[in-house]
């Protein structure tokens, strides 16, 4: 029989994907802003507990949104609920307790080599220490909304900021470019795959510009990608790669704006559209 999942009961990425995807329909139905859904999904990357996600979604209207989370009730106590099952099963306990604490009085006062029976072992390793687990859950799905936010997220634990000289964002992966803090004249790359790799460095282009790529309308963004198959009349053949390279905008009235191109490729023939930062389009190449 199920057991029904309180608020201290550990939050597996399931979980964490199903607040994502809650979040991701407040967002597009209005009930939060750009900045607002950022912040939460990247608490609910990191969430720990069913309680912690819970919160994050506990004042958004619900219905409409594609799962819903479970029902959750609070930790139980150990008093059995005042029935006479409980108080013979809190007495048992109570005995139990007593019977183990003795145990520990007997096994050190035979054995021990310490100043306490509660400090029985030796080893410093094996004593219980009160650190509670750390459970991240850094984004690998990348082309959605909850999955760009989640990747600037990290880009901000990383470097400090979203700046770079490009980005281009794979389905599971994506690669960025940003100045050498050691020499101007550097460039280093980083290959992100849940994560950051170590980078590796080359030389640095006279045009290099450094822009911040988190400055987009990331749903119009992903509205366009998912369209894009349709959009380049690639028909029903199987759609072998997605990819979003940002990069800076060739518009010398608008420097620091971005240029972004969505690249599809399917088993024949590929395509990509030029947008703007908000989505409009600028221009179109159609497979042929």
């Amino acid at each position: 029989m199920a057991t029904r999942q309180r608020t201290n009961t550990r939050a597996k990425d399931d979980d964490r994907t199903k607040t994502c995807q809650i979040l991701d329909s407040a967002l597009g139905d209005g009930q939060l802003s750009m900045e607002e859904h950022r912040q939460r999904v990247a608490a609910a990357t990191t969430a720990a507990t069913l309680g912690d996600l819970q919160a994050l979604v506990d004042d958004l209207q619900t219905g409409n949104a594609p799962v819903q989370m479970p029902q959750l009730s609070k930790p139980s106590r150990f008093t059995g609920g005042g029935n006479a099952g409980g108080r013979a099963w809190g007495f048992t306990a109570a005995i139990t307790a007593v019977l183990v604490v003795l145990g520990i009085a007997i096994g050190w006062g035979l054995y021990g080599n310490s100043s306490s029976p509660l400090d029985f072992t030796t080893d410093p390793g094996a004593k219980p220490d009160g650190v509670v687990p750390i459970v991240k859950t850094p984004p690998t799905e990348l082309l959605s909304l909850g999955g760009l936010s989640g990747l600037f997220e990290q880009m901000r634990k990383k470097f400090g900021d979203t700046k770079g000289y490009s980005l281009t964002i794979y389905e599971t992966r994506a690669s960025l470019t940003r100045p050498d803090p050691r020499d101007d004249r550097r460039v280093l790359s980083y290959e992100y795959r849940g994560g950051w790799d170590d980078p590796s460095s080359t030389t640095r282009s006279d045009d290099a510009r450094v822009v911040d790529l988190a400055k987009f309308d990331p749903a119009a963004i992903i509205g366009m990608t998912r369209g894009a198959p349709e959009i380049l009349k690639l028909g029903s053949q199987t759609i072998e790669d997605t990819r979003i390279s940002l990069d800076p905008s060739d518009d010398p009235l608008n420097p620091d704006s971005l240029d972004i191109d969505i690249y599809v490729s399917g088993e024949f023939n590929s395509g990509y559209i030029k947008v703007g930062p908000d989505g409009t389009c600028k221009r179109c190449e159609p497979a042929t």
